[in-house]
């Protein structure tokens, strides 16, 4: 049997965040993921996923997710945020144009997707509510 890497493709983890404040997300697994796709196709296939998938509160569903950021690769150290590192955003967070190859996405690596005004909010003012 081939390796993952071998035939480009990974398992994914996509955080959907959809609070930073509240600390609320949830991840969700993808299979077979080509890391040929553009960054922009990735994005789609999880928008169009998230919309349809069952067990997912329809919050999650229809939120307006527009950015992704690497949160951890496999074998690597991970971040003590709780959703995600507010660090390195001009290396992390994945470019529309680039493969997920090129963005540094590889087998097991773990990706938040959020909305970037969220995100900003969030940065200039990093507070959370329990």
């Amino acid at each position: 049997m081939a390796s993952c890497e071998a035939n480009s493709e990974a398992v994914l983890t996509v955080r959907l965040v959809r609070s930073f404040e509240h600390r609320n997300f949830k991840p969700v697994v993808f299979h077979g993921v080509s890391l040929e796709q553009t960054v922009q196709d990735f994005v789609q296939l999880v928008r169009d996923n998230v919309a349809t998938r069952p067990g997912l509160p329809p919050p999650f569903k229809t939120y307006a997710y527009d950015t992704m950021k690497i949160i951890h690769q496999a074998h690597g150290s991970k971040t003590n945020e709780l959703v995600m590192s507010l660090e390195d955003d001009d290396d992390l967070i994945l470019q529309d144009h680039q493969t997920l190859r090129a963005a540094g996405v590889a087998n097991e690596t773990e990706v938040a997707f959020f909305r970037k005004e969220d995100y900003g909010l969030y940065k200039a003012n990093p507070t959370t509510f329990w």
